[in-house]
C-alpha cells in the first residue's frame, strides 16, 4: 500500500507529540482505540475559558496513518473554537491526507478523539450539558 506524501511527512515529522501535565488547567483528554487494528490515540487539548483551543498534544500507538491523522488533527484544531472543532468530520482528514480506504478508520479515531477531549474538558469544568442542548445554542426566540 502506498502512503501519500502528506502521510509520510506527518509520520516522519509528527507535530505536537507529547502530553500536558495531568493537573494542568484547561486541558481535556480523549483516549480512543480501535481493537480490530490495535490503534490507540490520546489527544489532549488545552482550551481557554472562552472555548478556544490554544494548544494540542497527542500520543498514538498504531500505524503510519494513525500517527499522521493524530499529528494533522493537532494542527487543524489549534485556534478553533470548540464548536468548530466538534464539527470536524473524518472526511476532512481523509481528504487532506489522501488516506486509502483501508485506513479510513484512522481518521474516524481522530474525529472521535477530538470529541472525547472536548467532552472531557467540559466535564472537568463542570459543564456536562450536551453540546446540542447547551443553553447558548438554544434556538428559542
Amino acid at each position: 500500500m502506498a502512503y501519500s506524501d502528506k502521510v509520510i511527512e506527518h509520520y516522519n515529522n509528527p507535530r505536537n507529540v507529547g502530553s500536558f501535565a495531568k493537573d494542568e488547567p484547561g486541558v481535556g483528554t480523549g483516549v480512543v482505540g480501535a481493537p480490530e487494528c490495535g490503534d490507540v490515540m490520546k489527544l489532549q487539548l488545552k482550551i481557554s475559558d472562552t472555548g478556544v483551543i490554544e494548544d494540542a498534544r497527542f500520543k498514538t500507538f498504531g500505524c503510519g496513518s494513525a500517527i499522521a491523522s493524530s499529528s494533522y488533527v493537532t494542527e487543524l484544531v489549534k485556534g478553533k473554537h470548540i464548536d468548530e472543532a466538534m464539527a470536524i468530520k473524518n472526511t476532512v482528514i481523509v481528504k487532506e491526507l489522501n488516506l486509502p480506504p483501508v485506513k479510513i478508520h484512522c481518521s474516524v479515531l481522530a474525529e472521535d478523539a477530538i470529541k472525547a477531549a472536548i467532552t472531557d474538558w467540559r466535564k472537568r469544568k463542570g459543564d456536562d450539558v450536551a453540546a446540542d442542548e447547551h443553553p447558548a445554542k438554544s434556538k428559542e426566540a
